[in-house]
């Protein structure tokens, strides 16, 4: 369903901790120059002192500024992200406590599909702008993953970074042509549990933490299943996706994919048959900053002049469930 919706502004925030490859191979004792080669990514950030809320606080304000708006004009908050401040309450509610808008009355929700959530929000949510439920949306995806990595998972702990990311959107006034062609997400649970977590919800309560369950209380992947099992749905999902909005390939302004790690961009670009000016690869410095990272990317690429005004995007992602999801926009 196309939907008049415009992304008014972008902001991010990437801790001041930087951690390179080179400090995790002497971390990890392993031999220089293996982990970048390994994750593809050279420069993490990590927190120190921040908390998801702050770091959200500060991408959106960036956000904000660049779309000219307080957050006033603001009439919903979704975060839209894979780790969460505190189980209760969401941490959209953090945010806005951060914000300084504690009797504003603005509404505030999470939106969770781990990887994909940022693109998750932006599908529901402007199906309800498009319903004229909300003017304007503030959308945030802040994660913090260095917090629940598994060290003794070399391949997988390298990968990730910390950081936030927010886009403000509206809908669409007069003769401007932004809009969201279309979107599509499928699910295919046979992979719900080649990258969990186990622990901290109502299976394994956080009082089994000290009780010989450390392992399920970090994050656990299998990898190469992962890249199996996407490899075999993923082009048929983006041929299925065009083709509900009669795009081809190379009417591509850009591809924003999810910056998971160096050999899954390298399968999307291959296997999808995309050019490397098309696709937008912010990896090497954030890291996979989980569902922060397709809006991380999109704001580098707006900052970076690489998409105007009419230009057609496709973001796209996977995510833990195992889930493929992807949005064709008109910026």
């Amino acid at each position: 369903m196309e939907r008049r919706i415009k992304i008014l502004g972008t902001g991010k925030y990437l801790p001041k901790r930087q951690v390179t490859a080179a400090e995790l191979d002497s971390r990890l004792g392993l031999p220089a120059g293996w982990v970048e080669k390994k994750s593809g990514v050279s420069t993490r950030h990590y927190v120190t002192n921040e908390t998801a809320s702050q770091m959200g606080a500060i991408a959106a304000k960036r956000a904000l500024e660049t779309a000219g708006l307080s957050m006033h004009d603001i009439d919903c908050l979704v975060c839209a992200s894979g780790t969460a401040q505190q189980e209760i309450p969401c941490t959209a509610a953090l945010i806005q406590e951060e914000l300084k808008l504690t009797r504003s009355g603005i509404p505030c929700f999470d939106i969770n599909s781990t990887c994909l959530s940022f693109v998750t929000a932006l599908d529901v949510i402007s199906c309800s702008m498009a319903l004229g439920i909300y003017e304007r949306v503030l959308i945030v995806s802040t994660e913090i993953a260095s917090v629940g990595l598994n060290w003794q998972q070399k391949e997988s702990s390298v990968l990730f970074g910390d950081g936030a990311a927010a886009v403000v959107i509206s809908r669409t006034t007069g003769t401007e042509t932004s809009r969201i062609l279309g979107s599509s997400m499928r699910t295919f649970s046979e992979g719900a549990h080649y990258s969990e977590i186990r622990g901290g919800g109502t299976m394994l309560h956080p009082s089994q933490y000290a009780k010989g369950r450390e392992a399920d209380f970090a994050f656990d992947m299998d990898g190469r299943k992962i890249f199996r099992l996407t490899s075999q749905k993923i082009t048929d999902f983006v041929d299925r996706l065009l083709s509900s909005v009669s795009l081809k390939k190379d009417e591509l302004k850009a591809v924003i994919p999810h910056q998971a790690s160096g050999m899954a961009m390298r399968i999307i670009a291959s296997k999808l048959s995309f050019s490397e000016t098309q696709m937008v690869n912010i990896l090497a410095n954030h890291g996979n900053v989980i569902a922060a990272s397709i809006p991380m990317a999109l704001h580098e690429a707006i900052q970076q002049k690489r998409i105007a005004r009419g230009d057609r995007l496709l973001m796209l992602g996977t995510s833990a469930g195992l889930s493929l999801g992807g949005i064709i926009l008109e910026y």
